[in-house]
């Protein structure tokens, strides 16, 4: 991916999860915490600064930071922001990764919000069994910008492997206030059985949206929704009818919808569903359908370039029929109610006319592509 097209999928599709959400423990990683700016305020270390910022180096070497991705992943690119860091900011700096066993992570108590304080010498002889210094180089070394120029470095990444842990360096020393890792969350599904019943549409098991009509939110994120901006919400259709009529089942009449459409994180098939309103007590979808197919990798690549206008449309199978919905309420269907036991790879979602979604569950078990369908 260009630099542009990080910077695009990050403000505009949400395509990449940031892999780092699950441990922002530290200023450096706080996902969608504001940067905050105090002047004047002073700490016993130094000027109160929202990020990490090192002391000034006086020995050899360069600052590091070794992070562990909240989810195991492929990596497609970096953000490195440097706000408020004026004359403090880092120079340069350059990424690796590794992709480590459970045996090879060495048991280090967490930092939390500890300043002032380099690693101990415990500390050191702990990661120096990692061999960090020896991961794969994803960045170089590159110049940063400081906080009054252009604040948002993005770095784009070619590799495909799956990575585990990152190790930050900033030469030889300053600050970055906030570095965040874009990328796809990649299980090691080898460690589950088919008959391990999964979330296959999870984000949190990699779970990807690679489409939609109107897009605010992300429905297939972890727990249920905190509040209507944890979900999927989109505008007031403006095509929708002068006058809503009702059919014979209850469901509104309308031409007018909104999709979005899902790769699974693993083929598999579907035995129960949820839809989830939590919150949405005022714009919740009057009804709703699912659909699924079986997609390669490179039929996906071009339903995403044409934006899924395709001339030749997909060949979509009923999988969930139109569902009446109800406003901030968990909606669940079995077995009875799903319409394909086949192996699936996409599902589409479909809500009338428009409104929000907060969570959509798919649960189901993992299996194997025939080879027809590979």
């Amino acid at each position: 991916l260009s630099t542009n097209k990080i910077r695009e999928r990050k403000h505009q599709t949400k395509f990449y999860v940031q892999l780092l959400s699950q441990v922002c423990k530290i200023a450096l990683l706080k996902g969608r915490t504001e940067l905050e700016c105090k002047p004047g305020l002073l700490t016993e270390y130094g000027k109160w600064i929202d990020g990490w910022e090192t002391r000034r180096k006086r020995i050899p070497g360069h600052d590091w930071c070794i992070i562990q991705l909240g989810l195991p992943g492929v990596v497609h690119g970096f953000e490195a922001d440097t706000s408020f860091f004026v004359g403090n900011c880092a120079p340069r700096i350059s990424i690796q990764a590794a992709c480590l066993k459970q045996d090879e992570i060495p048991e280090l108590s967490s930092r939390g919000n500890r300043l002032g304080t380099a690693a101990t010498e415990e500390e050191f002889k702990a990661v120096k069994q990692m061999k960090s210094d020896e991961w794969a180089l994803l960045v170089s070394m590159t110049e940063i910008k400081p906080g009054y120029l252009d604040v948002h470095s993005y770095f784009s990444v070619t590799s495909k492997q799956r990575w585990t842990h990152i190790r930050l360096n900033i030469y030889p020393d300053g600050g970055i206030a906030r570095f965040k890792v874009y990328g796809t969350v990649q299980r090691d599904w080898s460690t589950f059985g088919t008959n391990d019943l999964k979330d296959l549409v999870a984000m949190v098991n990699g779970g990807v949206c690679v489409g939609f009509s109107d897009w605010i939110g992300w429905p297939i994120g972890p727990g249920r929704a905190t509040s209507i901006e944890d979900g999927w919400e989109t505008g007031r259709k403006l095509n929708r009818p002068s006058v809503l009529k009702a059919d014979g089942k209850g469901a509104l009449f309308m031409s007018c919808s909104e999709w979005a459409i899902f790769r699974l994180a693993h083929p598999g098939i579907i035995t129960h569903i949820e839809i989830d309103t939590n919150h949405f007590k005022g714009s919740f979808p009057d009804n709703c359908k699912l659909e699924a197919c079986v997609m390669n990798t490179q039929e996906e690549k071009d339903c995403v370039k044409q934006k899924w206008n395709l001339k030749q449309g997909l060949k979509w199978n009923l999988l969930l029929s139109v569902a009446k919905l109800n406003p901030h309420k968990r909606h669940f269907f079995n077995a009875t109610a799903i319409q394909m036991q086949a192996v699936i790879t996409h599902v589409k979602l479909t809500i009338v006319p428009d409104g929000g979604v907060s969570r959509l569950r798919l649960w189901g078990f993992p299996r194997a592509l025939s080879k027809m369908n590979k």
